[in-house]
């Protein structure tokens, strides 16, 4: 090992100030976003609300109306997508050895937008049935189902004499999203100006639609993928020093590579079937991350699940009050707000790349 690499290894941070500036960022962000909105709630007020709600003696005020009803179950299902977009960022990037990859690459995001579209602007003439059927469920169920199905279509795609072939499931899903575009492109063609505004406002992503129903199916599927992810950490590391090393460490390299595709594909399907599409987290975060404590994964991923959510919490407190009363799309406040982080971040650490 060089001098300069072993300076560059005694800036990283520990593993315990990462994680735990990651929770303090979370606990932050999740204060923040309690206490913003366009019903105002003080830290004094906040601080009643949550003693109240842990001695089980909730007063019928605005303040719990709001908070209960409202920014709870609006924050943990940020909470939830943050996590699931960081964790499977940091999995991507990991499994293709690739700085640039992200959970889109699969095509997960894409399925979910087309099946999304489809549902908006032929649901009627398509599935007539299915409101009845699946009641407020039905985008949701349609959008996860999409997410499913590309992300199965590309990893089939990728598949040569029982191998998959990384590089093969980049350029499948590549080409999957630019069809996905496409059809996404003719949907708008075809749509009503009302359901154009549906369309376009779910793909610009929104927590607006929390409730408590979603809220529980989507954290359990996604405190289950990030715990299924975290025991990634160790073969992943194997796997950055070359597939053949890995293999000789005894890491079973097929097994690991579908586990993580299935893991990003039931995270961030289940986050984006429920918000939309909520961009740049998934990038950004394991950046981030990597920047200050390295590339080792048993850090990566827990310290992405906890910034990508202090991310979306973040963005979406600036989406409920920069326009107030109106909101902006969620999508377009990540990228506010983690690109200049971002960009501070590789000028400040850029020697260190």
């Amino acid at each position: 090992m060089t001098a300069t690499a072993l300076r560059r290894d005694h800036r990283r941070w520990p593993a315990a100030a990462v994680l735990g500036a990651g929770v303090l960022l979370l606990v932050i962000s999740f204060i923040a976003g309690s206490a913003r909105g366009a019903y105002a709630i003080s830290p004094f007020q906040l601080w009643n609300v949550l003693v109240d709600m842990l001695a089980g003696s909730a007063q019928p005020t605005p303040e719990h109306l709001v908070f209960m009803s409202i920014r709870l179950p609006r924050l943990l299902l940020g909470a939830a997508a943050g996590a699931a977009l960081g964790m499977s960022g940091a999995l991507m990037q990991g499994l293709f050895r690739n700085p640039l990859a992200d959970p889109g690459l699969i095509g997960v995001s894409s399925g979910a937008a087309l099946a999304a579209g489809v549902t908006i602007v032929l649901g009627s003439l398509w599935f007539p049935d299915m409101p009845r059927t699946l009641g407020s469920w039905t985008l949701v169920a349609t959008a996860f189902a999409g997410s499913l199905l590309v992300t199965v279509l590309v990893y089939a795609m990728s598949q040569q004499d029982g191998a998959t072939r990384v590089g093969v499931m980049l350029l499948a899903g590549i080409a999957i999203n630019a069809l996905a575009g496409a059809g996404l492109g003719y949907l708008t063609f075809l749509a009503s100006d009302e359901q154009l505004r549906s369309l376009q406002f779910w793909l610009l992503g929104s927590l607006g639609g929390a409730r408590w129903s979603a809220v529980g199916l989507v954290s359990a599927v996604v405190g289950v993928a990030v715990g299924a992810g975290l025991t990634l950490a160790r073969p992943l590391n194997a796997i950055a020093l070359g597939e053949a090393q890995a293999a000789l460490l005894g890491v079973p390299v097929e097994r690991v590579k579908r586990f993580a595709v299935l893991v990003t594909a039931l995270a961030v399907g289940a986050v984006t079937a429920t918000t939309g599409i909520i961009g740049f987290v998934g990038l950004v975060a394991p950046h981030c991350v990597r920047l200050v404590a390295g590339p080792d994964h048993r850090i990566v991923l827990p310290g992405s699940a906890l910034l990508g959510a202090a991310l979306v919490l973040v963005a979406d407190a600036f989406a409920r009050t920069v326009v107030n009363p109106a909101e902006l799309p969620l999508g377009v406040l990540t990228a506010f707000v983690g690109v200049p982080f971002f960009l501070l971040l590789l000028r400040h650490f850029k020697g260190r790349l």
